[in-house]
């Protein structure tokens, strides 16, 4: 019989660390909790799943998840314009600084500050991963069917 590999219906536990081209590591599981999840079930992007594919229990690897298949590409329309007016006056804004906003249906919402010009401050909120290219390392811990869905 052999080894199941992961594709549809199948709930994977691995170690992962998540990495940018530079090595910059963005989050890791190597020295937490395994993660488990079944494929399809919302937990991994899609991209990141699909490169998983055919892999079985034991297997190691370092594999690059392009922007398409990550969080994106950064979308022009995600920067929004807001009145400087509407901001805290004693925050010290400068580009980069990374702020929390109330969306419209006051969730919270993360964007970066991306210039100020004038009495207009410029506002990303794209995923700051959006057109990075990733570099997705696994550690294959086990390998299962999925277990049956609740009817």
């Amino acid at each position: 019989m052999s080894e199941l590999t992961i594709g549809p219906d199948t709930q994977v536990t691995l170690h992962f660390a998540i990495e940018l081209a530079d090595g910059a590591l963005v989050d890791s599981t190597f020295n937490k909790t395994p993660a488990t999840f079944v494929v399809g079930d919302g937990n991994l992007l899609p991209g990141f799943e699909q490169a998983l594919f055919g892999l079985k229990m034991g297997d190691e690897e370092r594999l690059q998840i392009k922007p398409e298949l990550g969080f994106g590409q950064p979308n022009p329309d995600n920067i929004q314009r807001m009145p400087l007016s509407g901001f805290d006056p004693e925050a010290d804004l400068s580009p980069g600084m990374m702020m929390s906003f109330a969306d419209a249906n006051g969730s919270e919402l993360p964007g970066v500050i991306d210039r100020i010009e004038g009495e207009q401050v410029y506002v990303d909120f794209n995923h700051p991963l959006a057109g990075r290219d990733l570099y997705f390392k696994v550690s294959i811990l086990a390998v299962n069917p999925a277990p049956e869905k609740l009817q």
